[in-house]
């Protein structure tokens, strides 16, 4: 058996230490480029949204290294995610490819189900084994979003923020090489090291801008334009609501501890849309609340084409901009997003918060 499955930002760290803990071949993808969107689109209804092209392209380049089996996880309720393993396994079907597609659903009362494919996508049925793999790989994965977290930071403050990304590219290459947990944390806490150690301009005082949205446009870099980077290099601190380990946190870990950030979003958010629409469009709302009463610049919503739930929080947020008098820009990406354009608006806006911040000085020191 050797598996795959999607990228979603550090997602594929995370994923690949646990199946080499289990003792599994892993084939990883590709990282997401034009030809993988290319494929993906080519071979996807045309109306559906950009993560399930990306999917598709992901698993077609897997599958020409070798992959024969793809693990996902799956979803239910009001949002297209749900459908995913559906349709892409028809299309895979209808391409010839001869592959498995193991679906982490949701328990819906047949909790032994969702049980029995864990057991197969793991090759075993040691209960420890699997317990302990999902830790170790979990905490990698941790550690994997918490040095892009600095890296977003330092970006923001260097004195050169293109060393940067020299060194987050070295890793993003290394890591696809090294094996297993202790090889993986490692190259994490060396490169941390190294990012920790470049020259920082204390005079900077960086923008603070939110992202919020869509969870997949919000991870996966190749999705909204590498926006963390392009905004770092304009002196911009960037906070993303939502990461993979965060999602863990939130749905995968019992009992009420898991979900207590997410819990304090729907409290925030409930004055504005107190029920659920989806994804996390409600997520979106109380986030964007939370942003501004923590004295944030500037919010990005991000969300692919047509999706149902970031429209439903995309008709609110300006009700949001004008109740917490904070700035608010949305971002909608599909394979036809051109680079020029989503960065000419990127700078609009990062020179909109700056003159503002530049404003408010002025008060504050005319009043004083």
């Amino acid at each position: 058996m050797k598996i795959t499955f999607p990228h979603l930002g550090n997602t594929f760290i995370g994923v690949k230490v646990l199946m080499e803990d289990l003792g599994n071949e892993v084939v990883l993808p590709p990282k997401c480029s034009k030809r993988t969107l290319e494929i993906g689109t080519k071979h996807s209804p045309e109306t559906i949204c950009l993560p399930l092209k990306i999917n598709i392209g992901n698993y077609i380049e897997s599958i020409e290294k070798g992959a024969d089996t793809i693990i996902i996880t799956g979803s239910c309720g009001p949002c297209r995610f749900g459908f995913y393993s559906i349709i892409e396994r028809e299309i895979l079907k209808d391409l010839g490819y001869d592959v498995e597609m193991i679906v982490f659903d949701p328990p819906d009362g047949e909790p032994m189900k969702l049980i029995r494919r864990i057991m197969k996508a793991a090759n075993t049925k040691n209960p420890y084994k699997i317990i302990r793999s999902i830790v170790r790989g979990g905490k990698v994965l941790q550690l994997a979003d918490e040095l892009t977290d600095i890296s977003n930071r330092i970006r923001a403050r260097a004195v050169n923020s293109y060393q940067v990304d020299t060194i987050m590219d070295k890793f993003e290459k290394r890591v696809r090489e090294v094996y297993g947990v202790k090889e993986t944390i490692k190259l994490l806490k060396n490169t941390r090291k190294e990012l920790e150690s470049l020259e920082i301009d204390n005079k900077k005082q960086p923008l603070k801008i939110a992202i919020v949205g869509e969870i997949y446009t919000i991870i996966e870099p190749f999705a909204n334009l590498y926006i963390e980077k392009k905004l770092g290099h304009m002196g911009v601190e960037v906070n993303k609501s939502l990461t993979t380990s965060q999602w863990i946190k939130h749905h995968l870990i019992p009992g009420p501890f898991g979900s207590k950030e997410e819990k304090e979003k729907w409290k925030a958010a409930k004055p504005y849309l107190s029920t659920l629409v989806g994804g996390h469009g409600r997520e979106t709302v109380g986030s964007s609340i939370i942003y501004a009463e923590n004295n944030y610049d500037g919010i990005i919503q991000i969300l692919p084409l047509t999706c149902m739930p970031e429209i439903v929080a995309e008709s609110i947020l300006p009700t949001i901009q004008r109740d917490y008098d904070i700035p608010i820009m949305t971002l909608i990406v599909d394979e036809m997003t051109g680079e020029a354009g989503y960065l000419t608006r990127l700078e609009a806006f990062v020179d909109l918060l700056q003159k503002r911040r530049e404003d408010n000085y002025e008060r504050i020191l005319s009043r004083s």
